[in-house]
């Protein structure tokens, strides 16, 4: 006959986990909600310092604007935040949680002041419908990658294997800049970003232990919500890439 004590104990402990492990991927989703919130921010923010609009209706660049994009300080502009993600990727580990997650949003406003040039060149309308279908399509590929049981390393391999041979066409293209191939790393960049989007929370998940301090579950939760996060402002700027409408 069963022992009814070490049923319940056993059921608590998986309920404990449980409710554990939905705290830890909660606060995932929060932080990468609160950077992508801040990378609009700071980027709505410089472009409105940026730009004006002339008499004859076209969009000029002001005084600061003509200091971001017209002089050297544009490539500061566009290499800071490839900078920081590889620092913080190697040093989040040994940073405090609250050091950890500060940089993460120092991060994100880095990031919003790089895309500032992508509300220059596509209309408003544009950006909106591709962050739409990318919400869209990521809170699907992410709830897959958290419910499944399959493994997805296979998979996973396959597209960092992609992402290699994307990185390479794209400079590629740089010289060539032919408009099929550009259409085609387009088309491929969401497809490579939507398996990485499954893959990836399905490995944030498998990272939760109950026995970590909280402050390691807070590290491991910033650090997931910046895969996240890299995932999303990739696939919408390839949907952007595909279906924006040039200002």
């Amino acid at each position: 006959m069963a022992d009814n004590r070490f049923m319940n104990t056993s059921a608590a402990e998986a309920s404990q986990v449980d409710l554990g492990l939905r705290a830890y991927m909660l606060g995932v989703y929060n932080h990468m909600t609160t950077a992508l919130l801040l990378t609009g921010f700071f980027a709505y923010g410089t472009k409105m310092l940026a730009t004006t609009t002339g008499p004859d209706g076209q969009m000029y660049l002001t005084q600061f604007g003509s200091l971001l994009f017209n002089t050297p300080l544009q490539w500061v502009v566009m290499l800071a935040p490839l900078g920081m993600v590889f620092w913080l990727s190697a040093r989040m580990h040994a940073m405090s949680a609250g050091k950890a997650r500060n940089m993460f949003y120092v991060y994100a406003g880095l990031m919003g002041l790089s895309l500032a040039s992508i509300l220059m060149v596509y209309t408003g309308a544009s950006v909106a419908r591709a962050f739409f279908i990318t919400a869209g399509a990521f809170a699907g590929l992410s709830l897959y990658g958290y419910s499944t049981k399959r493994s997805l390393s296979a998979m996973g391999s396959f597209m960092v294997i992609g992402l290699i041979g994307l990185i390479l066409a794209s400079l590629v293209n740089i010289f060539l800049a032919s408009t099929q191939l550009d259409l085609v790393i387009s088309v491929v960049g969401v497809l490579i970003f939507a398996g990485l989007t499954a893959w990836d929370t399905q490995r944030i998940k498998l990272m939760y232990m109950a026995g970590d301090s909280q402050a390691e579950t807070t590290k491991k939760s910033i650090f997931g919500a910046l895969m996240l996060y890299l995932d999303f402002i990739n696939m919408f700027l390839f949907i952007l890439r595909l279906f924006g409408n040039r200002e």
